[in-house]
Formats: C-alpha cells, sequence, structure tokens
C-alpha cells in the first residue's frame, strides 16, 4: 500500500459531456452507476469549470495549471499530422514523473497531433490513444478539416490498427491495465481523457438498447455516456482489485460543456443538437456562458478526503496541479508562473475558498466571475457569431440562467469586475512562454 501522503492519481477526462450529463448531477435518464458512486463516495464539485469552452485550451490547463494564453493554447487545434501544439514546458506529468511516479496518459491528447509534440514530450512513460479533436469510434480515423482523413491511434510512438474496436471500451481496459500493472511498483498517475460523447455519434446496440425510451439525439448521447461509465467501472475494478483504492486521489470532469454542433446529428439536420444537457444553464459548448464552461466535478481519495460532501465554491481545471502536487508534497506549492490554486485544504475541511477572480476567454467573448457574480462580454450561445450580449452582469446564485442583468441595479459590483477583467487582459497581453524541457 502507498504511503497515503503520496497518493496515486487518476484523472478521468469526459469531452462534450454537460452539467447535467450524469445522474449525480440531475440526470435521470442516463445510466451512469458508477460515477454515481465515485461521488456518493467522494465530495461533489458543484461549482466546477473548465478553464475554457472548448477542449484544446482546457486541456492545456489541466495539464499545465495555467490560464489557456499564458499556456500558449488558446484554440481548438487540427487534426494533420504536421499540427504543432502546446509549447514546450512542464505538465503535471512531469512534475510527478520527477517525484517518481509512473505516468499513463489513455486516450485523447488533442495539444498537438505532430510527433514532435505527443504527449511522450510531456512527461508521459505509457501512452496509448488519439493526438487530434476526435476520431471515428471504430475506424479511429480523423475525417474533418480540409484535408483527407487521417488514421489516428498511437500505442507510444508507434501507430496501431485496431478496426472494429470500439474506442471508448478500450480505452478503459487500456487504463485498466496500466494501473493493474503499475500498482505493485509506487505511485502511478494515470490520465484518462475520453472522447465520449464528442462526436461523431457511435454507440455499440448494448448500449444503445438500454435507452431505447429516449428521443433520438439524447438517445446516442446517453448510450455513449452509458459506454463511457462502464469504462470508468474497469478503472476503479482495477484500483478495487489492486489494493490501491483508498489511496488514489480520482478527479472525473469535462473538458467543456454540451455540444450544440450540427455535426452531432447523424440525418443531415443542420439544427442545433440538443442531446447534451447543460442542466438548465445558459450556453453551450463554445460559449462563456454557464452552459459553456461549467462541467461536473468529482473528486475521490478515501484515506484523506470526506465522502458525501460538497465543495460548491468555484474552482477551474487551472486548480488541478496545484491541488494534486499539494496532495503528493504535503504543502501547497510554489510556482509563480502557475494561475491556479491548491484546493486541498478547503476540500479536507469543506471550508471557504479565498475570493479571486476567475476569467474566461474565447473568440472575442470574455467571462469573469469573483464569488456570486459574474460579468459576461460579447456573450453568445455556443460555437458560432454572433454574440448574443454585448456587456451584462449577473448573480449566479439568485440566476443560475444568467438571465437577469443587474448592471444597472449593481453598478460598484460591474466597475470592480470590470477592473478585474481589465487586469487579466494587461497581464495577458505581457505574457510570453518560457519553454522549458520536461
Amino acid at each position: 500500500m502507498n504511503d497515503p501522503r503520496r497518493p496515486n492519481v487518476v484523472i478521468l477526462y469526459a469531452d462534450d459531456l454537460g452539467w447535467g450529463d450524469l445522474g449525480c448531477f440531475g440526470a435521470d435518464d442516463i445510466p451512469t452507476p458508477h460515477l454515481d458512486s465515485l461521488c456518493r463516495d467522494g465530495v461533489k464539485l458543484s461549482q466546477w469549470y473548465s478553464n475554457s469552452p472548448v477542449c484544446s485550451p482546457s486541456r492545456a490547463s489541466l495539464m499545465t495549471g495555467k490560464y489557456p494564453a499564458r499556456a500558449g493554447v488558446e484554440s481548438i487545434l487540427g487534426g494533420t499530422r504536421h499540427t504543432p501544439g502546446l509549447p514546450p514546458q512542464p505538465t503535471l506529468a512531469s512534475h510527478l514523473r520527477d517525484r517518481g511516479y509512473r505516468t499513463g496518459l489513455f486516450g485523447k491528447w488533442h495539444l498537438g497531433a505532430d510527433a514532435d509534440y505527443a504527449p511522450s514530450h510531456y512527461g508521459f512513460d505509457e501512452t496509448f490513444g488519439f493526438r487530434a479533436g476526435c476520431v471515428d469510434y471504430y475506424s479511429h480515423i480523423f475525417y474533418w478539416g480540409a484535408h483527407n482523413p487521417v488514421h489516428d491511434l498511437w500505442a507510444d510512438d508507434d501507430e496501431v490498427w485496431l478496426n472494429g474496436e470500439y474506442l471508448t471500451t478500450v480505452i478503459g481496459e487500456r487504463a485498466a491495465d496500466f494501473i493493474a500493472r503499475s500498482a505493485p511498483n509506487g505511485p502511478f498517475f494515470c490520465y484518462v481523457p475520453f472522447n465520449a460523447p464528442h462526436y461523431p455519434m457511435h454507440a455499440p446496440a448494448e448500449h444503445m438498447d438500454r435507452v431505447a425510451d429516449l428521443p433520438d439525439g439524447r438517445r446516442e448521447t446517453a448510450a455513449m455516456i452509458a459506454a463511457l461509465d462502464d469504462a470508468v467501472g474497469e478503472v476503479l475494478r482495477a484500483l478495487d482489485e489492486s489494493g490501491t483504492r483508498d489511496d488514489t486521489l480520482v478527479l472525473m470532469s469535462s473538458d467543456n460543456g454540451p455540444s450544440r454542433e450540427s455535426r452531432n446529428w447523424l440525418d443531415g439536420e443542420e439544427i442545433s443538437y440538443d442531446g447534451g444537457s447543460a442542466g438548465g444553464l445558459r450556453g453551450s459548448k463554445g460559449s462563456v456562458f454557464d452552459g459553456g464552461i461549467r462541467v461536473p466535478g468529482i473528486l475521490s481519495w478515501p484515506a484523506e478526503l470526506p465522502c458525501g460532501t460538497e465543495l460548491d465554491q468555484a474552482g477551474m481545471m487551472m486548480d488541478v496541479l496545484p491541488t494534486v502536487l499539494h496532495a503528493v508534497d504535503g504543502a501547497a506549492p510554489e510556482m509563480l508562473d502557475v494561475d491556479g490554486i491548491s484546493l486541498l485544504d478547503a476540500l479536507i475541511n469543506v471550508g471557504d475558498l479565498a475570493e479571486r477572480p476567475l476569467v474566461w476567454t474565447y473568440e472575442g467573448q470574455y467571462a469573469v466571475r469573483r464569488g456570486r457574480h459574474k460579468l459576461v462580454v460579447d456573450g453568445r450561445e455556443g460555437m458560432d457569431p454572433p454574440a448574443t450580449v454585448d456587456r451584462a452582469l449577473y448573480d449566479l446564485e439568485a440566476d443560475p440562467e444568467e438571465s437577469i442583468d443587474l448592471s444597472t441595479e449593481a453598478p460598484n459590483v460591474l466597475l470592480a469586475l470590470e477592473q478585474d477583467l481589465a487586469e487579466y487582459r494587461a497581464g495577458a497581453a505581457t505574457w510570453v512562454l518560457k519553454t522549458e524541457s520536461v
């Protein structure tokens, strides 16, 4: 058994999973027993945010502990084999490897499809998965963009072919195997970024049958999430069978909110897809309204964290790196170029976090939250323009749907958030990434 002060670390990361797509977050139509159990036995992060409403920037923040602009990835990266990605810099994987951890990634990278930007260059000892933004679940081919389709499945740096094997299931099996092999030899970090339920909408018949009563659209999404939950079950079972469950810190989350892209439809329909759920929040993937950035969050570490509790204060993906290193080192790390903070003390004691501004930006949209209030500038409802709100102030406790603009009623709050945003933008303009070896 590992020393509980040096926990194993498992990160389960969904793709385009909405805040209302899990049973433990209010979905009553999708079977997610394994994730619901993880939530019951851990801490529910009910005010948890991605750092961006789209995938590559969110993943950059998770890996580096930085805002996307400081990490050097602010947009969705392409899928050709010459696509560059995350500028060289320390990552959560390299920090943990330096501390003696065996590190593995199983699933979607999306931080550079070029071989020079493969995850093996960022601290991972063992990798399996794909490097672009999405692939066909059975052929593992990337079909999008103004270029020929690209086969995209890799074991370490070798291309592999598993035609016909459902990728969500394979990812879960590969991650579980890594845990079983690594557990006897010391601490491990297992990063499992699933591609589900990102389009294309593929699910095995057994999972479609489990949700046969749902309408088209929601049914496909639900089946893919059910398959994801089964794969998570394989990973959790590996922890139990290896005797490492109590001493493993498990985080589950999503890179952004649910997709409304027409690519999700199977019949050529061009009306915005509504299979994924933001749980009543405004906006979707691509939007800085909460529906695009507020995501399910669950954290479990049985040896140290209380079970069945809830942290109802805002945290975000860039907080993962300092929180994990705090758990591993026994003290909060001093990292001047990291924007996130450790949440560990608040999680252990279910206490208050220091108030701070949290900022989001994507393609001309801006948002900043401090406490219960949030300012949105040039916000749109999803991936596509136009903006539907020029500038508005919301009270997220009283109005989580972001429907009532309080700008005229609370001018002092508006002014303070505008100042927070101005300070962020001024600082971001000076950020020059200093590349470091990993």
